[in-house]
């Protein structure tokens, strides 16, 4: 059988599992997302599993919980995206590496050079996931007291994309001549200076560093609130999207593709990639029992921080054995908050029970056989609920191997997703086009 659509798939890989009990469970390894030789062999497996991409999410502090969680967390140490990507491009040949970056706390020339460079380093397979920074200790890191208020961070990000961009055209394709005899390096026709002056910015150029391979690094954005889905449909090609409900999931692509075309942007330039965490087994209940195992090896310390994290709210003396009570506005992530209250509402939890099911992970999951979690991503797929998944996985290295070794070849089977790579690029391995170059 042969589908006119195929799945994409990201590999959530920073912190190596989102789950809290990862490095706890039966096998694991407990220092895998701090261990460069441990992160080289899942890069190569994903690329044997023929991933499109190696996905890092990033913090500029450690997570604001409580001692008594935080010290449960094996997420407090990482690497710097914009350095590990790098040796990974190395090793690796045909995968994509996508670093979050904030525009909240970095500078645009920053930002431009460092992903431009990847993209040259990797033979063009960089993507910038594009974040509005919500932890409040990253302020705090950066001399603030409190973050940039929710509307005005995203105004920020987005003349900061406009600055980025700008930046990475500053060269036309052709304009390194070096020519040996003549002595003339590049052509100063084809050098554009940006002088930039905006609400926010302000910056002359040009980079110092020749046009990126693709154009542009991919851009990647995960915001689901209001703006969010704005800055997304005007700048994004690929959205993380939260997981939910195929319904929600169905909604939220019409949305995101609808405004798009508001911009001018063809729907196929954008591919929206769920979140999905993915527990196989034998059978359904060995899956099952793999996911329980997991789950009860998250600490209610660990639980109750991570529901505090979700809500934007301290939720350490909330009645543990009660309902959720009203939870104000905060300057934190509107979409995670709206989760978990709409979770707590649906399922009828307490804050006991919810605060166990976002401690572990609380999002899309898809648990059983390889048969039975292909039939679920080829629903999502052929229905419009999603282009794709951003895969997390429950341990490491075994939840990855059973991935790779065992849903890779039913997708494959069933032709939803590729035996080889299109292309040498992240941008034709997605079926994204390359930007032209605005002043050339």
């Amino acid at each position: 059988m042969t589908h006119s659509r195929t799945l994409r798939l990201g590999a959530f890989m920073r912190p190596v599992s989102i789950h809290t009990a990862a490095w706890r469970y039966p096998g694991a390894w407990p220092d895998a997302n701090f261990n460069f030789s441990h992160l080289k062999r899942f890069a190569q497996t994903l690329e044997r599993g023929r991933f499109d991409a190696f996905f890092m999410a990033d913090h500029l502090a450690v997570l604001n919980m409580p001692m008594p969680a935080l010290q449960r967390s094996a997420t407090v140490t990482s690497f710097d995206p914009l350095v590990l990507l790098p040796a990974l491009a190395v090793v690796t040949e045909h995968l994509g590496l996508i670093a979050t970056a904030s525009t909240s706390y970095n500078d645009p020339y920053h930002i431009a050079r460092k992903f431009a460079s990847l993209d040259h380093l990797s033979g063009g397979r960089a993507g910038w996931n594009v974040v509005t920074s919500g932890n409040p200790h990253e302020a705090m890191n950066f001399g603030l007291e409190e973050h940039i208020e929710h509307a005005t961070r995203y105004r920020r990000a987005r003349e900061f994309f406009d600055v980025v961009t700008g930046l990475w055209d500053s060269w036309a394709d052709d304009a390194f001549i070096r020519d040996a005899e003549t002595g003339v390096y590049f052509d100063p026709e084809k050098l554009h200076i940006l002088n930039h002056e905006g609400e926010f910015l302000k910056v002359r150029g040009p980079l110092n560093i020749a046009r990126p391979i693709q154009g542009w690094p991919v851009i990647v954005q995960a915001g689901a609130s209001e703006a969010g889905r704005q800055l997304a449909a005007e700048t994004a090609e690929v959205i993380f999207a939260a997981g939910g409900n195929i319904t929600n999931a169905r909604a939220f692509y019409a949305d995101v593709k609808g405004r798009m075309e508001k911009f001018g942007r063809p729907r196929d330039h954008l591919k929206v990639l769920p979140g999905a965490f993915v527990v196989v087994g034998e059978t359904a209940d060995e899956a099952l029992e793999k996911r329980a195992r997991l789950d009860s090896l998250v600490h209610y310390d660990s639980a109750i921080a991570s529901l505090s994290i979700a809500l934007g709210h301290d939720a350490s003396g909330f009645d543990p054995d009660g309902p959720l009570p009203e939870i104000p506005e905060s300057n934190a992530s509107k979409s995670g908050r709206e989760r978990a209250i709409e979770l707590a509402k649906r399922e009828h939890l307490t804050v006991r029970q919810l605060a166990q099911r976002i401690g572990g992970y609380s999002g899309l999951a898809f648990v059983g056989t390889p048969a039975m979690i292909a039939d679920q991503m080829e629903e999502w797929l052929l229905s419009e609920a999603c282009d794709g998944f951003n895969v997390m996985f429950p341990y490491l290295p075994g939840g990855l191997d059973d991935f790779v070794d065992r849903v890779v070849p039913e997708l494959q089977r069933r032709e939803l997703f590729r035996r080889e790579y299109e292309g040498t690029t992240l941008r034709e391995n997605l079926g994204l086009p390359r930007p032209r170059n605005r002043f050339f």
